[in-house]
């Protein structure tokens, strides 16, 4: 079973950057129509104007959505009925990401996180998972992290989300099963652009991969129908060695990260972003809390 992206209509949020970019890109040579959502309107008209360069017949529909204010996401899914748009395929790539220790964060900051990386994905698939099943057609791609298999002190509240995607990818493919929808879950490790500086600090070669070669991987995984995916040998290799692991190794794993937490504490204490450098994805950058 293959989701229907040839000729159907794709909706990315978190698309005018990152890896909801890179998907835009790979599938707007296929698909009949791109929604692309952001919180910024502006930001995503570059790529529509880049897009309809190369395939002037294709649809881009640009929609101004902040994704973890639950009206804007009412608006959005009216939006699209007033345009009588039918969402074939829903790709929640955008998230949320911070660095620090959580009784020193501002609650603000984690609760924006908490709605963009868990309220919105979960929002936004129950809006649109039911037209899917009632046509017997449909895909949910979800953008994740490899930090959901890891114990990651400050990044305590992000790692949490990420096993929340993990579980609920995970338990809702198995209630479509048989019902013509496809669920895939990704988990990349560190990603940046071809020749970016950001993604190789502190970060092992054999760990980098670009986001556009994510995005090819993301893809085809999604389009043989796999459940879940590492992008990057280097990556899938260390996790698929995790799980073997004893939880008491990867605690001292955990505490080795936290002595480098605290380090940047001690030069920044203000909560950091967690950039292209950081082993967990960030698919947009935070908004300052």
């Amino acid at each position: 079973m293959r989701p229907p992206i040839d000729q159907g209509t794709v909706l990315i949020t978190g698309a005018s950057e990152g890896i909801g970019r890179e998907l835009a890109r790979l599938l707007s040579r296929r698909v009949r129509t791109l929604v692309l959502v952001d919180r910024d309107v502006a930001r995503l008209k570059p790529l529509r104007e880049e897009l309809l360069s190369l395939y002037p017949t294709l649809g881009v529909l640009l929609e101004q959505c902040d994704v973890c204010e639950s009206r804007d996401i009412d608006a959005l899914v009216a939006s699209l009925e007033s345009h009588f748009v039918r969402v074939d395929v829903l790709v929640n790539t955008a998230a949320l990401g911070r660095q620090g220790l959580y009784a020193e964060a501002r609650w603000g900051g984690l609760e924006e996180l908490l709605r963009a990386n868990v309220w919105v994905p979960a929002l936004l698939t129950h809006r649109l998972l039911a037209p899917m099943l009632e046509r017997g057609r449909g895909g949910v791609l979800n953008i994740g992290s490899g930090a959901a298999q890891l114990f990651l002190p400050g990044s305590t509240m992000f790692a949490a989300t990420q096993r929340f995607l993990d579980g609920f990818t995970e338990s809702l493919r198995l209630e479509v099963e048989g019902r013509g929808v496809v669920i895939t879950r990704v988990a990349p490790g560190p990603l940046g652009d071809a020749g970016s500086q950001a993604v190789g600090a502190g970060v092992a070669p054999f760990f980098q991969i670009s986001l556009e070669h994510c995005a090819r991987v993301a893809l085809a995984a999604f389009e043989r129908g796999e459940a879940l995916v590492y992008p990057g040998w280097g990556h899938r290799w260390v996790m698929r060695l995790l799980p073997l692991l004893p939880r008491m190794v990867k605690r001292g794993l955990g505490r080795l990260a936290l002595r480098g937490v605290r380090r940047e504490a001690l030069t920044a204490p203000e909560a950091l972003p967690v950039g292209l450098a950081s082993p967990v994805l960030l698919a947009r950058e935070p908004t300052p809390a």
